[in-house]
């Protein structure tokens, strides 16, 4: 069961822009001062060019000015997402956001985008970032940051969080090496200040030799102070920046004192310097008034923190010691990193205990920690780092222990995938316990959860069943994993009596965990979206992602396994952007736990809110992520649902052809036969079957493909499949109203659209546009004039909202109307932006596409409009290609 997340450190630095360097000039960097109404202003550069300086003086000019401010330096612990939320948490108190820190990511995205009044987030050192969840957050972030809220970040490569798109839109100002460099003013300047007397060519060749790297400058300063030809010194740099930096080092060290010097090389092996660890390297020195000698004579260390004091070495100048230190021999490097590892242990820190251990290469003793620690660590879902840390053991080793060794595989699952772990567990020792029972039970919950993950559901129930029998075991975390999971095998294998029985076990046996209340509630939730209950899904995948707002945020608490749920249920209630917000989220997660079906409905509602949105290259990119995961993690299912999603999007944009194509490679695709009688939500309403009868509905025999619909919405509704059976029934009058059967289809849609506005359904009927869209219009058409829709105001909002969210005029035209032929036919200019305005392009990717300004698109779509007597994009569209001037 899960464990509460560990108390945070305040790291008082951390949230305050770093303290003056001795090296800093005041400069306003081009375009800081100018941003406006920019979103985000980008500060990248490489190591050493001045970002954080450039940043924490605009920070200090923008609170001179009595603006809301707030400074989060990042460091590589802020993958965690519970950790990286707090801090959120502390900007957003510290601007007057709110005045408590936020309980998930969602509220705190919220609360942050409805703030009315201006602020100014910074965050340094972007690129310790790798977690997709939190880069996913941070993305969702900048898209809903409001009007006059801004974020500044500070990072040495491109971020991925969409500023490509930002750029387009003139929200993102980029202060790069040109902007950041030393200007040769302010070399001089700089140098002038640092030294007596510097000649003025000696300045000039370095300030070009330097290119205006300022901290290529502080080095070549700092070895001047104590070389009379300052000339001569200017002429022979050369070299790279690491070069550069190894080669002023070094004749800065020269100079130390051989206390200082020793100090240097024994602590480099330290990613953060405090007294106490210091000390346990360098038992005869002073360490805290060695440090604040270090830190006031400017040799390379930071500030990092208060409570309690900490430091750390630039990062060229930390490698440049380390090479040094290995150069005496690995048996000091290794006795270094042992006494760092048993003065963190001390300390009770067994993250940066075991690193250094791992570090030294003491398998024993990395052994004996993992023994203390590693069970606490699954219980919070650090896999991934628990992988890591198996992964620095030999195999062997590792077999010797085969409590860890099964340890090592629960991680490698989450982390690696099934396939791999599952040749590690079948080349592992069996696992020894006091109570052979309960090592049964342990064993056949990992192969259960292997199985599971590869879809081989059949497979798996089996397994799982005698691992139920077996229990409970040694290991709760397994326990618990094994219960949810049967649960959700139960209802994948259409057998809802056990799967409820087994959630009632899980919620008797754990008590109120919130991870089991999570697990109950989206389980329930999917069984009622199965056979129709749309409001009562919804209100149970909401109850479920809330339920875990006090767990930490990461893969094994469930949060991704609710959040895309939730999402699910969002679009389909037709609130987009609070769908595309959660996905933005939760997706990473998903894709990391490698949750098939999350995967699956995750990027394809991705496609189809950029499609929507008018964005069809993101919409195809999404589905190419898709369908790569699927070669990865060997799941043809996911590859055939990459091809079944283009299929839409090329018969939304009239490609028949495109469509057809798509379709074929699905159906090439192997997948085991009885995947298609299992509940699986992601081809509840989307599956191989339902695609191809969807394009004879629109494009091949209607009359056939009524028939067919009519006999499989029958069988779904006989197996209690009613979600299945309401598509069925529109896509069968979508056919019927094709093949010339008016009354037949109008009757089917009227009954239908009783059904979905009792349950709530939207997308389930909007996203058959463009095909539904004549009969939805000859439908609502009727109903207007036989008021049948009024004397039920619910129906008729209903309805209403339908009308507008297909882009129905409230006056349809005939669609058997021919239009009169064009007096001034269209340029090819003209052409081209009507063929991806129906295609779906926005405005701003139509302008993306030609390399032209919105303005002329709008220009071109204004002459469009006039040419073809047309009052909207939408009619312009549908006059095209009546005229068949595009597909």
């Amino acid at each position: 069961m899960p464990s509460a997340p560990a108390p945070i450190p305040r790291l008082g630095t951390k949230l305050t822009p770093p303290a003056s360097t001795p090296y800093q000039v005041q400069r306003h960097p081009a375009g800081m001062e100018d941003a406006g109404t920019a979103r985000v202003i980008l500060v990248r550069a490489p190591a050493g060019f001045g970002k954080s300086t450039a940043m924490m003086q605009y920070y200090r000019s923008l609170e001179e000015r009595g603006q809301s401010v707030a400074w989060l330096t990042l460091d590589a612990q802020d993958n965690d997402m519970s950790r990286f939320v707090h801090y959120l948490g502390e900007m957003m108190v510290q601007t007057g956001i709110s005045t408590a820190l936020p309980y998930s990511p969602v509220e705190a995205v919220d609360a942050i985008s409805t703030h009315p009044s201006g602020f100014t987030f910074f965050m340094d050192e972007l690129d310790t970032l790798r977690s997709p969840g939190v880069l996913g957050l941070l993305r969702e972030l900048i898209e809903r940051l409001p009007r006059g809220g801004q974020l500044v970040v500070g990072c040495r490569s491109w971020p991925d969080l969409g500023f490509g798109r930002l750029r387009a839109r003139g929200q993102l100002v980029e202060v790069g090496p040109a902007q950041l460099r030393f200007s040769l003013d302010e070399t001089r300047s700089f140098l002038r200040n640092r030294l007596a007397h510097v000649p003025e060519h000696a300045m000039v060749t370095l300030h070009n030799r330097c290119e205006g790297w300022a901290t290529g400058l502080w080095l070549a300063s700092l070895a001047l102070q104590h070389k009379p030809d300052t000339v001569a010194l200017a002429e022979r740099f050369s070299g790279n920046d690491q070069a550069l930096a190894e080669y002023l080092a070094e004749d800065v060290l020269a100079h130390e004192t051989p206390e200082v010097r020793e100090f240097l090389l024994r602590t480099s092996v330290l990613r953060h310097l405090t007294v106490p660890v210091c000390a346990a390297l360098n038992p005869d020195t002073d360490c805290a008034a060695m440090l604040e000698h270090l830190a006031t004579h400017g040799v390379f260390l930071t500030r990092i923190g208060d409570d309690p004091p900490a430091w750390r070495y630039h990062a060229l100048f930390a490698s440049f010691l380390q090479s040094r230190l290995e150069q005496r021999g690995s048996g000091l490097c290794t006795q270094l990193h042992l006494a760092a590892s048993q003065a963190y242990e001390a300390e009770q820190r067994p993250v940066p205990a075991i690193d250094h251990t791992v570090l030294a290469h003491d398998h024993a003793r990395t052994i004996t920690l993992l023994s203390t620690h590693a069970e606490s660590f699954l219980d919070q879902g650090r896999l991934r780092l628990l992988d890591r840390w198996f992964q620095s053991l030999p195999p062997a080793l590792l077999q010797a222990h085969p409590r860890l060794a099964h340890l090592s595989l629960w991680a490698a699952c989450f982390t690696r995938g099934p396939i791999e772990t599952q040749t590690l567990l079948d080349s592992a020792a069996p696992l020894s316990s006091s109570d052979s029972q309960s090592a049964e039970s342990e064993h056949l919950s990992l192969r259960a959860m292997l199985l599971a993950l590869q879809e081989h559901y059949a497979d798996a129930h089996a397994v799982g069943r005698r691992a139920l029998a077996a229990m409970p075991s040694d290991l709760p975390f397994a326990d618990s994993a094994l219960i949810n999971l049967m649960a959700n095998i139960s209802s994948i294998l259409g057998i809802p009596e056990e799967s409820r029985k087994l959630l009632d076990m899980a919620r008797s046996r754990f008590g109120t965990s919130a991870f089991n209340r999570m697990y109950a509630e989206s389980l329930e939730g999917m069984l009622d979206l199965f056979e129709g209950r749309m409001r009562q899904a919804s209100a149970r995948f909401r109850i479920a992602v809330e339920a875990t707002h006090l767990a930490t945020f990461n893969q094994s608490h469930g949060n991704a396994w609710a959040g895309v749920l939730h999402a699910c249920a969002l679009y389909e209630a037709n609130q987009l952007d609070k769908a595309d917000h959660l996905l933005s989220i939760y997706l990473p997660m998903a894709r990391d736990v490698g949750l098939p079906d999350h995967m699956i409905l995750g990027h394809s509602l991705r496609a189809r809110l950029a499609f929507n949105a008018g964005d069809v290259d993101s919409a195809l990119h999404s589905l190419m992520e898709l369908e790569h995961l699927g070669h990865v993690r060997r799941l043809p299912r996911l590859i055939s649902a990459s091809h079944l999603e283009r299929a839409r999007i090329y018969m939304q944009q009239g490609n028949s052809q495109s469509a057809r194509e798509e379709l074929d490679r699905a159906a090439q695709i192997a997948q085991p036969q009885e995947l298609q009688n299992y509940r699986l939500l992601a081809q509840d309403v989307e599956y191989p079957e339902l695609a191809q009868l969807r394009w004879r509905a629109c494009f091949g025999d209607s009359a056939s493909a009524a028939v067919e619909a009519a006999h499989r919405a029958v069988e779904a509704e006989r197996q209690g499949r009613t979600r299945r059976a309401i598509k069925l029934r529109i896509l069968q009058s979508i056919a019927e109203h094709r093949a010339g059967h008016t009354g037949e289809a109008l009757q089917r849609i009227a009954n239908v659209l009783q059904t979905t506005c009792r349950e709530g359904f939207f997308r389930l009927v909007l996203d058959e546009a463009p095909w539904i869209k004549p009969l939805l219009a000859s439908y609502l058409s009727r109903a207007l004039e036989q008021g049948s829709a009024g004397s039920d105001p619910i129906f008729a909002e209903y309805l209403e909202q339908l009308r507008v969210d297909a882009q129905i005029s409230a006056e349809t035209d005939n669609p058997q109307d021919t239009p009169e032929p064009l007096i001034e036919p269209l340029t090819r200019k003209e052409l081209h932006v009507l063929q991806l305005l129906a295609e779906g392009y926005s405005n701003s990717a139509i302008a993306e596409k030609l390399v032209v300004a919105d303005t002329t698109v709008r220009t071109h779509l204004r002459h469009i409009n006039t040419k073809l007597n047309a009052s909207s994009r939408t009619q312009a569209v549908a006059l095209a290609r009546r005229l068949r001037l595009i597909l």
